[in-house]
């Protein structure tokens, strides 16, 4: 009798932690906010930058980098040309030839002297070889798994970093979409070789965004990277306004979600919005609504026949009818998996990064995320998204209505756990 009773009090205190997983903030929005002012107007900027935090600061030059062939060489140009730091953390981290090239990379300026501070998130990098991991060691990279799975962290375990960052000499920065793996080689245009952009950064606004890496090597290690090898006297080196602002469970969680409200909210004319996840909870279906009812065109991009995570494609499809109804476009991307995270409003405002237009990404990941207000930038990335379109099959109401039975079922099967998707 007594073995029965331990065993079922120790089952039960695994279950009641593991359940810790699927507890949402205690900080959440529960109403949709106000259609007040557009983007380009001054007090849109403002509330953006009081309420998410860090200030919009002007004088940034952001260039958009399209699919592998652009991207990786880019950023491993970057690394190789470091003189006094690096600072890199992302999620998805694989062995293969792209996970090879920038732990080669890495490890050369580390051994050159340069510091080089790594987090790779522990679930995301399990397709990745203990030797490679080893190899970066060895070569001085300090490099740390973001919440790898102990006993004392089962509560934690669904919380992971998402975010993509890197950071050179405090002065050249790149954000997006883009994990190391092979998947993401290429040009975007076949199965294998997956759709996204990344974006590199200089000016002010890169501050802030090895600010966003600092917080979770802070977490990690307890340490905080500062002086001028990582912070260092930026000069103006373009014309566009821009902050980097981050969401984490551990604190500032509703930034993401009412980051997406408020530019919904604030749309007058389009918004353009390419996302790799789509579950979205019921305050920004109804904000999306909201705007096309007030005739504002919106337009909604989707993975098609390609993509990594079909349950996400599942639960995702319950909530395009009403959205259809109420005049929103919904595009499925067909040539391969469409990974990219675009909001583009009014041709005014763009926010791009890590983060999913999921919960998540909202509630549960550490995200980080860019956001540019500049109308030249703003027609640049409608221009991209434009393009996408024309390898975009329309996905009309008559196609929602009439969708399997067995998607139906599914749908309900998924609805307790959308969240976690």
């Amino acid at each position: 009798m007594f073995w029965i009773i331990l065993l079922t009090v120790l089952v039960t205190s695994l279950t009641l932690v593991l359940l810790q997983n699927f507890k949402s903030p205690e900080k959440a929005l529960e109403r949709n906010v106000e259609h007040r002012y557009v983007v380009s107007d001054p007090p849109f900027q403002r509330e953006m930058s009081v309420l998410l935090g860090p200030a919009i600061v002007a004088g940034n030059h952001v260039t958009a980098l399209q699919n592998g062939d652009e991207i990786f060489p880019a950023m491993l140009l970057a690394i190789r040309s470091a003189q006094t730091s690096i600072t890199f953390e992302t999620f998805i981290y694989w062995s293969g030839e792209t996970g090879e090239a920038f732990s080669e990379a890495l490890s050369e300026r580390a051994r050159a002297g340069v510091p080089v501070s790594v987090i790779i998130d522990w679930v995301g990098s399990t397709r990745m070889e203990q030797a490679l991991l080893d190899s970066m060691q060895d070569a001085g990279v300090q490099l740390h798994r973001y919440r790898p799975l102990h006993w004392f962290n089962l509560g934690r375990m669904n919380n992971r970093t998402h975010r993509k960052l890197l950071v050179v000499d405090g002065r050249i920065g790149f954000t997006g979409g883009v994990g190391i793996a092979d998947q993401w080689i290429g040009d975007g245009g076949s199965p294998e070789h997956w759709r996204d952009t990344h974006y590199r950064i200089e000016g002010p606004v890169v501050a802030q965004l090895q600010a966003a890496f600092n917080d979770n090597w802070i977490k990690t290690t307890g340490q905080v990277l500062n002086g001028s090898r990582y912070f260092p006297a930026l000069q103006k080196e373009g014309v566009m306004d821009a902050h980097v602002f981050i969401a984490s469970p551990s604190g500032g969680s509703e930034s993401m979600h009412l980051m997406y409200l408020l530019a919904i909210m604030a749309a007058e004319t389009s918004i353009d919005l390419a996302a790799a996840y789509f579950v979205p909870d019921k305050l920004l279906i109804e904000a999306l609504i909201a705007a096309s009812h007030r005739n504002v065109r919106v337009r909604i991009l989707l993975p098609g026949p390609h993509i990594d995570v079909l349950i996400v494609k599942i639960a995702s499809k319950s909530d395009w009818g009403a959205l259809l109804q109420a005049g929103a476009e919904i595009h499925i991307y067909q040539p391969t998996m469409l990974h990219t995270k675009l909001l583009v409003i009014d041709t005014e405002f763009v926010s791009v990064g890590s983060t999913n237009f999921d919960m998540r990404s909202i509630r549960l990941n550490d995200e980080a995320s860019l956001n540019i207000y500049n109308h030249d930038f703003a027609a640049r990335m409608t221009a991209v998204f434009e393009d996408d379109l024309l390898s975009a099959k329309p996905y009309s109401l008559a196609h929602w209505k009439n969708r399997p039975l067995h998607e139906k079922v599914y749908e309900l099967i998924l609805l307790p756990v959308r969240s976690q998707l």
